[in-house]
């Protein structure tokens, strides 16, 4: 087999989750805003849209905590267009409450409004008749029909997870499967008219920016959330217990971020079980994968190489040990999978030689994080002059990082003064644009910049706080925000660097 070109296209990106993308209704959804939002991305000479994961978030809102590893999120499904279809009337999406400042989600108020409107144009649709909505289900047999009647089950007992259901269905005995399929059946097919919406309307987008020479390139975690489809109907792939609870759990150890670790509490891959059947779940979740995405983002992917194991009873990462991944069979299973898409490895953490060999070996363009890179230190691995190759992506900083102007109110008099130095500027508040030159002049293949540095927005504007909850995964921009003159910078820069 010839090998695959794992390479990326030279240029820049903005990362922008869909969810903050402006709109009248409390969220960023894949409608006339995601249009434009792709507008000015090809007047700024910009190559790549980054998103992050885009499915069902449960509690604490996290799109890496999600209800299926190839669910899409009902919360982006665009209203405006279903009150086109005739689905919905805009009095009736105009009498909910969808949050009170655009500026960030109210997610209690989307998750009382949402699925309110939602059930509406399901009772309003005759999808089920469309040879489109057939075929989508035919299309996504694998998970569609689990995840649906997963969704339904969760509601009818209130919403708890799977852990805390009634025996017979917690275990999918078949005879308790058949009733709950019978007595939920227009629940069933509620969850999946959403997911039929979500995908039809995400193609549509992801059509039009690839149209327009934008690629998407979308982020998937390496693991799954417990309270999960795939978990409840895949268990036997996972360390799980005769009671079905997890053995040990996912995390990172003890570091200088944080010193009890991160305790993530999603339950492990059994890699030897799903070495037997090929890894047959991994190919069909990065088949999906690619059809979403252009470019696909692996968070985590040293997890591959060597993941930490956290007994689940200890209730930080204190404890733990680490244990070899599944390494090369797992990426060649990846790149059979995927076809022309291309992969994007979150080599972030401890990095041990195993997993620069692993890299070296697939071509996956690893990552560069400018907010790492001025410590003082000359060889600092994140400092543009040490990039080694092309084959990387550079960001000022990513979702899980401060902002840039956030962080240079935290950074120490020496950290600012090598900043300056290295950037060639004289003023502090000139670092967030020289960052984002530094980037495009770098002979990284693609740069990446987060929306609000940008902007030049402080910590209020952050995505997430690792290890924390509440607060997160809120920032919006408003219509508007991203200004001419920021679109004209980039332009030049794009222009002078050759992106």
């Amino acid at each position: 087999m010839a090998k695959k070109n794992t390479e990326l296209t030279r240029g820049a990106g903005l990362l922008l989750p869909v969810s903050s993308l402006p709109s009248p209704y409390g969220i960023g959804a894949f409608g006339k805003a995601a249009f434009d939002f792709v507008d000015l991305l090809v007047k700024a000479k910009q190559k790549y849209w980054q998103v992050l994961p885009l499915g069902p978030t449960s509690y604490g809102d996290s799109p890496y905590q999600s209800f299926s590893a190839f669910a899409g999120n009902p919360y982006f499904i665009d209203i405006d267009s279903l009150i086109s279809e005739g689905l919905l009337k805009k009095s009736e999406v105009e009498e909910h409450f969808w949050g009170n400042d655009e500026n960030k989600v109210d997610y209690e108020a989307i998750y009382n409004s949402r699925f309110v409107i939602l059930k509406k144009a399901f009772e309003r649709s005759n999808h089920q008749t469309q040879k489109e909505y057939i075929q989508f289900c035919e299309e996504n047999s694998y998970w569609v029909g689990d995840y649906s009647l997963y969704m339904a089950i969760k509601n009818h007992f209130d919403n708890k997870e799977w852990l805390l259901w009634e025996e017979d269905i917690r275990f999918r005995k078949p005879e308790a499967v058949k009733r709950f399929e019978k007595e939920l059946k227009d629940d069933v097919d509620f969850w999946k008219f959403c997911q039929f919406k979500f995908y039809e309307q995400w193609f549509k987008l992801k059509d039009y920016a690839n149209e327009k020479g934008i690629q998407i390139i979308g982020d998937i975690p390496l693991y799954v959330a417990m309270d999960s489809s795939d978990v409840w109907v895949h268990g036997d792939l996972f360390e799980l217990d005769e009671r079905k609870k997890p053995i040990n759990i996912a995390g990172v150890p003890p570091d200088c971020f944080s010193p009890t670790g991160q305790r993530w509490g999603n339950p492990l891959y059994d890699w030897d079980k799903m070495e037997q059947d090929d890894f047959d779940w991994w190919r069909k979740r990065m088949q999906a994968s690619a059809k979403l995405y252009d470019v696909v983002r692996i968070d985590h992917f040293i997890g591959i190489v060597r993941y930490f194991r956290i007994p689940a009873e200890c209730e930080t990462a204190e404890r733990g040990n680490f244990k070899k991944g599944p390494g090369k069979k797992l990426t060649k299973v990846i790149m059979e999978s995927i076809g022309d898409a291309k992969i994007i490895a979150e080599d972030l953490g401890l990095i041990i030689p195993s997993v620069r060999n692993l890299m070296n070996s697939t071509g996956f363009p690893g990552m560069k994080i400018l907010q790492f890179a001025f410590n003082g230190d000359p060889n600092n691995e994140y400092l543009p002059h040490n990039y080694h190759s092309s084959n990387t992506v550079v960001y000022g900083g990513t979702h899980d990082n401060q902002t840039v102007v956030g962080r240079l109110k935290t950074i120490d008099k020496s950290e600012e003064e090598y900043t300056l130095k290295y950037l060639d500027i004289k003023r502090k508040k000139d670092i967030p644009d020289a960052m984002v030159k530094v980037a495009y002049a770098s002979i990284a293949a693609v740069a990446i910049c987060q929306v609000q540095d940008i902007l030049k927005l402080d910590d209020s504007a952050r995505m997430n706080l690792p290890s924390s909850l509440g607060g997160n995964w809120q920032w919006r921009m408003t219509q508007g925000q991203l200004t001419e003159e920021c679109i004209q910078n980039l332009n030049r820069l794009a222009t002078i660097y050759g992106r």
